[in-house]
């Protein structure tokens, strides 16, 4: 077997053809010709305890396989308050040094996320990069966006993550190594050539991703002119969101078992029990510690999120915290906005644990499913369907038989309950929005 080598570090660079390459482009680790070698770092402030640290990095080290590398040793610390130059401080910088040099690694990925000024400290005790969970978020979402509106929004989140780090790389960036009197202004006109270029491409994702955004408020309107309510499936990320709009409107969805395998919104019709069409949407998975530069990025793509009428929160109860994922979420839909939106809590992955029922009998009002072989899926299209119904108001209406067009609009906007001719016309009951019985105020009796 051929020694790997890895790439000479000096403290000055990012780290290319890994996590840390995160530049102008939407790219991620498909490029590296062998698999990273990764050292872990926890660090337990309060209120944390010590287990908190501990499950959350075991979902980094999760995230860590998912962009393809591996983690061949962790470490844990707890302090008061971070460091202000190392995060860790210089003592456990150090300590960390010697574990990455035993075990040979390329990387150190901390749980956390570091300042800029922080990295450039680290790199230089290491003599490897170090990389903080967003850096790996950034390079899995890479990897995983495949539409041009998802790859922009991408880069756009590399983007504004990498230009506060452009600070005190002139050096490299001027690509002159001796330093110097005559070697600084070459440096520095570099470095503002560098960050005035990415605040060009900055400014003008911002605003294809507006033109985006403008696109689907078009389309947010014209389904709201259809009376169709809109609801959204949202959850960790491989809660099963795919899988399950899949089994309901057989969206041919792509669902693999990993994180962030979609990162794109797809929308598709599904008539329910009762007779109701709804429009469903799946939506990107969160995770705790989401970056804020891709909450930020992702708005466009989130804006079904905080438009829908009901939410669909599944969780997967196979997971070893479920309440920790569904509070994770509740922080990021609070974030965008979506926090008072009506949400229906899924208990997913029935087929692999009986923890989804116990979980769904201690939470009135939620469902217990397995999205997978379709078990509990009619329970849930019936709560669906009442939670839609509750929205909507059942009205009695006498249309004149003359008046064909009033009885088609009541037909398109509403679900008719009954329908029989009398003297007068035809008398109409049926469930109506508050719009549409405004409309139709002249013709209502009760």
């Amino acid at each position: 077997m051929a020694e790997r080598k890895r790439p000479e570090h000096t403290g000055d660079e990012t780290h290319r053809g890994g996590f840390g390459d995160v530049g102008g482009e939407s790219r991620g680790l498909i490029e590296r010709t062998f698999r990273e070698r990764i050292v872990l770092v926890g660090v337990t402030i309060p209120p944390e305890s010590d287990d908190d640290t501990d499950a959350s990095l075991d979902e980094l080290q999760q995230l860590v396989d998912t962009a393809g590398a591996d983690v061949v040793a962790r470490t844990m610390q707890r302090r008061s308050a971070p460091d202000p130059g190392t995060y860790v401080g210089k003592g456990k910088a150090q300590e960390i040094h010697e574990l990455s040099e035993a075990v040979d690694s390329d990387t150190v990925v901390f749980d956390d996320e570091l300042t800029p000024a922080q990295q450039f400290n680290l790199e230089r005790i290491f003599k490897r990069s170090a990389l903080d969970r967003t850096a790996v978020i950034l390079d899995i979402f890479a990897q995983n966006a495949s539409s041009q509106e998802g790859k922009a929004q991408v880069e756009l989140a590399q983007l504004r993550y990498r230009l506060p780090r452009l600070r005190g790389k002139g050096a490299q960036l001027s690509q002159q190594r001796g330093g110097g009197i005559n070697t600084r202004g070459p440096g520095e006109t570099q470095l503002e050539v560098d960050r005035r270029r990415i605040v060009r491409r900055i400014h003008k994702l911002e605003s294809d991703l507006r033109d985006v955004r403008k696109h689907r408020t078009v389309q947010a309107k014209a389904r709201k002119r259809t009376a169709n309510r809109h609801v959204a499936i949202v959850g960790y990320t491989n809660a099963g969101k795919s899988t399950l709009l899949n089994r309901l409107t057989r969206a041919g969805v792509l669902v693999e078992d990993r994180l962030f395998a979609t990162l794109d919104a797809t929308t598709r019709r599904l008539s329910l029990p009762g007779g109701e069409t709804v429009f469903v949407s799946d939506t990107v998975g969160f995770v705790r510690k989401l970056p804020h530069q891709l909450v930020e990025a992702f708005k466009t793509t989130l804006d079904v999120v905080v438009d829908a009428d009901l939410l669909v929160h599944v969780v997967d109860a196979s997971a070893p915290d479920p309440q920790g994922h569904i509070d994770a979420v509740r922080e990021v839909l609070t974030e965008i906005g979506a926090g008072e939106v009506p949400e229906l809590i899924v208990f997913n992955k029935a087929d692999r644990t009986s923890d989804a029922i116990r979980l769904a009998e201690r939470n009135p009002g939620s469902v217990a499913i397995s999205a997978v072989t379709g078990e509990g899926i009619d329970h849930l299209l019936r709560v669906v369907g009442d939670r839609v119904r509750a929205f909507t108001q059942v009205t009695e209406l006498l249309i004149p038989f003359d008046r064909g067009d009033v009885l088609a609009a009541v037909h398109r906007e509403g679900q008719v309950l009954v329908e029989h001719p009398e003297e007068g016309g035809i008398r109409v009951r049926a469930r109506l929005e508050p719009g549409s019985i405004g409309r139709l105020h002249d013709f209502v009796i009760g």
